[in-house]
């Protein structure tokens, strides 16, 4: 009786859909401006009857809302662009080579700050499904120093002989202008 048990849930699992999925590395620490690639492992069997992919990375806020904004959505192994959030436009690619080997491979170019979260990704096929989150970290772009004028006194000695130039070049002239007009004077 125990073995005819155990063959029937050995033969009940070998029939159903499993679905897994797994956060690679959690959390992702990331710098503004910079990109990453977020990355979950999924593993699916499928029976007969279920042969569809579909998987939805969302976003999810700290502060409810009714929709939160889709970062990368596949429907029946396509992808829907029309469903990702205007925020993820253009910056997010997915590996499709990936998707082959049981990995999902998000690339997020030109992080923002508000792009830090919670990210929900789920899996499923017609039967089964399954979701993983992972958390990502995005800090502010430290600025780069400016390089730093001369010194003070090295300013201060531009201008002090700048003005002992225009200061001699001034009385050179008086001299000059007043020896011109006073000849009596040389003698």
């Amino acid at each position: 009786m125990i073995c005819r048990i155990l063959l029937f849930i050995s033969l009940t699992s070998c029939v159903c859909a499993t679905c897994v999925l797994d956060v690679t590395k959690t959390p992702y620490p990331a710098e503004e401006n910079n990109n990453i690639t977020l990355e979950w492992i999924f593993s699916t069997k499928p029976n007969s009857s279920s042969t569809s992919l579909n998987i939805t990375c969302k976003l999810l806020p700290d502060v409810k809302i009714p929709t939160p904004p889709v970062l990368y959505h596949l429907s029946d192994g396509v992808e829907v662009s029309e469903s990702q959030d205007v925020k993820f436009a253009g910056r997010v690619q997915c590996d499709k080579d990936a998707l082959s080997k049981g990995r999902i491979r998000l690339h997020v170019s030109r992080l923002r700050t508000d792009d830090s979260g919670l990210y929900m990704c789920t899996v499923g096929t017609d039967d089964e499904k399954s979701s993983g989150r992972c958390r990502l970290s995005v800090t502010a772009a430290v600025e780069q120093s400016k390089p730093q004028p001369e010194s003070r006194g090295r300013i201060g000695l531009y201008v002090g002989l700048t003005a002992a130039v225009l200061l001699a070049v001034c009385a050179g002239l008086y001299f000059a202008f007043t020896l011109r007009s006073n000849p009596d004077e040389r003698r």
